[in-house]
């Protein structure tokens, strides 16, 4: 059931899929880091810091933006949280070069299990050094597959034995690539595209490769198999991680619908936030929720375009659209409204 204001799920998906169009067929698809370096430092430091956070990581922001910038550990954390932190960052930068400008060595298949390896490395590397996993062998350091049986979570889902999951990981890739390059020819899937994400990612998690930072490395990988497929990655935030959890439990039993729903919501929130107030020129027309900052709300832009006070067009799709150099003419005559006492509203 939805509730009152709130999009149904395939309103979620249609307003995601309209959106991607735009990105590429009006703007050219994501920009590269190199080109865009501030933009996917922005993601970069989100990330990285919501991500370790959904598992007891007590970093604050600034203290995140603070590490990866100036290599500063401030506050009074413990080393293994900065580590955390620090791998954290060190694979999603990886991924990022990887997505849109991949080494030479790279195949062209969407994900292999040597990426699967190199990110948990990348990723856990500067954990272990200060705080090894208590119960490793000398065969399960990053980027080795577990030799333990994991016990049953708390839902009930239980991984499988650790002798299977070589084979098993193997088939999860070929698994994401098959459905890779289903996206790649626009075939029609079986699900939604969000939801063939989801049970990508939720299969991950139940394998469980590794024995620590299996959340972490899967987050990761699907944020690969995003930017590969030309789509923003997701940031799970820290204050969803009761939704996330409900999410992956459903998913668990079969119904991905939920965690779909989730990671489209993210996918549609770096768009607008990051990707698409960068990439459009001044001038150029994008969607108002891609101009939401703090000082105009997506309504209040909204009620602007409809009293004729906002310069926009509401294309046949339903979307208004307008630019940046509209609001800030909005802004202007808005304050100047005010300074002359007038009302202060859109």
């Amino acid at each position: 059931m939805v509730g009152r204001g709130r999009p149904s799920r395939a309103s979620v998906y249609e307003r995601l899929d309209r959106a991607l169009t735009e990105l590429n067929e009006r703007l050219g698809g994501l920009p590269s880091p190199k080109k865009a370096q501030t933009i996917w430092d922005d993601i970069w430091h989100l990330e990285a810091h919501h991500s370790t956070a959904l598992e007891g990581n007590t970093l604050v922001l600034r203290e995140v933006q603070t590490l990866l910038e100036q290599g500063k550990a401030v506050g009074a954390k413990t080393l293994r949280e900065y580590n955390e932190v620090r791998g954290y960052a060190d694979a999603a930068r990886w991924i990022y070069s990887q997505a849109l400008e991949p080494e030479g060595w790279h195949d062209g298949r969407l994900l292999s299990i040597t990426e699967v390896r190199r990110v948990h490395h990348a990723a856990m590397t500067p954990v272990w050094d200060v705080a090894p996993h208590e119960d490793a062998t000398d065969r399960e350091t990053p980027g080795s597959f577990r030799e333990h049986d994991i016990h049953p979570f708390a839902a009930g889902m239980t991984p499988p034995s650790w002798p299977l999951v070589p084979a098993r990981i193997k088939q999860w890739v070929a698994d994401v690539c098959v459905t890779g390059d289903g996206v790649r020819k626009g075939q029609r899937l079986t699900d939604p595209l969000p939801e063939e994400l989801a049970r990508l990612h939720n299969q991950f998690e139940q394998i469980h490769p590794f024995l620590d930072g299996n959340g972490r490395t899967g987050r990761l990988l699907l944020n690969l198999i995003l930017v590969r497929l030309g789509y923003p990655p997701v940031i799970i935030m820290k204050r969803q991680r009761a939704a996330y959890l409900t999410a992956m439990q459903r998913a668990d039993a079969g119904d991905c619908g939920a965690l779909g729903e989730l990671i489209a919501r993210a996918m549609y929130d770096n768009l607008n936030r990051f990707i698409v107030p960068n990439v459009a020129g001044p001038a150029r027309l994008v969607p108002l929720a891609a101009l939401v900052g703090a000082e105009f709300s997506l309504a209040a832009l909204r009620q602007a375009a409809q009293r004729g006070r906002l310069d926009a067009i509401q294309g046949p799709d339903g979307v208004w659209r307008s630019s940046r150099k509209a609001v800030d003419a909005y802004r202007e005559t808005r304050n100047q409204r005010r300074a002359r006492g007038g009302e202060g509203k859109p």
